[in-house]
């Protein structure tokens, strides 16, 4: 069986799926069988759900796309409304069961979030829920902008709360205008107390998903 790990990030927008790529595209570039997975996607364009096209553009082997994306609604609200809309209830069994024939087939599966870390995912549950049933560690994706240090150390001790482990965070440039962006980023490193993976700067060549040498996932193939 290989291994996964659960990518959310301080908001929506923040650029889960561009670093869910850049993360597939690291651990294939060290060798690894590599496949993402999106649980719930929501927000339809034109007939398709783009982040679940990236990921499986970026992934190394193929699977089935009822294991890739199990739960996908047209409206881009929270996963909880979206599925209300459908009329269907998300069931994070369903889920699991998907994650655990991608992990058959693959060395490493990346697991992108909806939305931040305790976005409800039905009556009950939220995100952190699917992280620990998924008991996976979580990689924290964080868009730097005014207010992202709040966000961030909320987020992980969200995260730490839900008695997961933050293998580490990734610094997502997405306001190329931010004042004192590496003081923001210096911060972090010294709070978050687990692992900078890596800066990936607000630059379209290099905040391109093919573009793999903006992360070292080499701590992340050894954690745990």
């Amino acid at each position: 069986m290989g291994r996964g790990f659960f990518v959310t990030g301080t908001d929506t927008g923040v650029g889960k799926t561009t670093i869910s790529c850049v993360l597939l595209r690291a651990f294939a570039a060290h060798g690894k069988t590599a496949i993402g997975m999106k649980p719930i996607a929501a927000g339809k364009e034109d007939g398709r759900w783009p982040d679940v096209e990236q990921l499986i553009a970026a992934s190394t082997i193929s699977a089935a796309r009822r294991h890739i994306n199990p739960y996908a609604f047209d409206l881009p609200v929270s996963p909880h409304l979206a599925a209300q809309q459908a009329n269907l209830d998300i069931d994070l069994t369903v889920i699991c069961a998907a994650y655990r024939e991608l992990s058959s087939v693959a060395e490493i599966v990346i697991v992108e979030g909806a939305g931040g870390f305790l976005v409800p995912l039905n009556r009950t549950q939220t995100g952190a829920d699917l992280a620990r049933v998924l008991s996976l560690p979580v990689i924290l994706v964080v868009g730097m902008r005014l207010g992202c240090l709040n966000h961030a150390l909320l987020t992980a001790q969200a995260i730490r709360s839900a008695g997961l482990p933050l293998a580490g965070w990734v610094a997502n440039c997405i306001d190329p205008q931010m004042l004192m962006l590496q003081e923001n980023i210096a911060t972090l490193e010294q709070r978050l107390d687990c692992s900078l993976i890596g800066t990936v700067p607000f630059d379209g060549e290099i905040n391109n998903p093919r573009c793999p040498e903006s992360l070292n996932v080499s701590e992340l193939i050894k954690f745990g």
